[in-house]
């Protein structure tokens, strides 16, 4: 090893541990939903709700809930209260049916990311 490399080495290590640490941007992701993942419900919920990790461009983002039979109904988003975190929506006018059921979200991070992802949960028949 030349006695050049020998003194860049250490030094270009040391630089590495002084220099400040930018933090690496993440995408939003779930932390919690409404209905849960899995969920098996005996009626279709009046309202649904995913709560992400990080702040979400509202305007940006949306819901949409995919049932049985490939029907789509996408939602209106509710402010929320101005919780910078949380997507939601009313889904009392959704026409439930048994089966499969896919809350679709597409949220924009402030951070500038999209992220996209379903919560998957079961409507059962009524006994």
């Amino acid at each position: 090893m030349t006695p050049t490399r020998r003194l860049l080495l250490p030094a270009s290590a040391l630089l590495a541990l002084l220099l400040p640490r930018r933090r690496a941007a993440a995408h939003a992701l779930v932390v919690a939903s409404e209905p849960a993942v899995g969920a098996a419900l005996a009626a279709g919920p009046a309202r649904v709700w995913v709560r992400f990790n990080s702040r979400i461009d509202h305007a940006r983002s949306r819901l949409v809930l995919h049932g049985p039979e490939k029907a789509e109904a996408p939602l209106a988003l509710d402010p929320a209260a101005g919780d910078p975190v949380l997507l939601a929506a009313a889904a009392d006018g959704v026409p439930w049916a048994s089966g499969a059921w896919r809350l679709r979200w597409q949220v924009l991070a402030l951070d500038g990311h999209i992220t996209r992802g379903d919560v998957p949960f079961t409507l059962r028949a009524p006994r």
